[in-house]
């Protein structure tokens, strides 16, 4: 049986994230990890995919676009505050702030984020910027 756990979002990132969104880890379990992504006002990640990996986020401030292909099946969403969405495996994605709006999201991924060779790079439909 896992011991409980209470934490604090952290004030400073952690880590940097592959799409190059900054990234502050929060708790995990043996099934899954969550983790607070921001993406400052303007600025577009790169386009990734995972190897092992599924996400669910859900959008808590600014607003901005998720776009994710899978196969032929490809579209953008506009993300803004209480949207919640899927990156299920083999999803490529990219996503992007509006002006003046830093963008931030919850994700919880499953399994837990197992490292740095996690996510490569996929061609997106946006010139990077993070």
């Amino acid at each position: 049986m896992s011991e409980f756990a209470t934490m604090a979002l952290p004030i400073a990132p952690t880590a940097i994230a592959p799409d190059g969104s900054e990234v502050r880890a929060m708790l995990e379990l043996k099934r899954g990890g969550m983790a607070h992504f921001t993406l400052g006002p303007g600025q577009v990640s790169r386009a990734v995919t995972h190897r092992t990996v599924e996400e669910i986020w859900y959008v808590v401030s600014g607003r901005g676009e998720m776009w994710r292909r899978q196969g032929e099946r490809e579209e953008i969403v506009a993300l803004h505050v209480g949207l919640c969405l899927t990156l299920p495996l083999g999803t490529h994605f990219q996503f992007r702030a509006d002006a003046g709006h830093t963008l931030a999201a919850i994700g919880i991924t499953m399994p837990p984020w197992p490292g740095p060779d996690e996510a490569f790079a996929v061609e997106g439909p946006w010139r990077p910027n993070a």
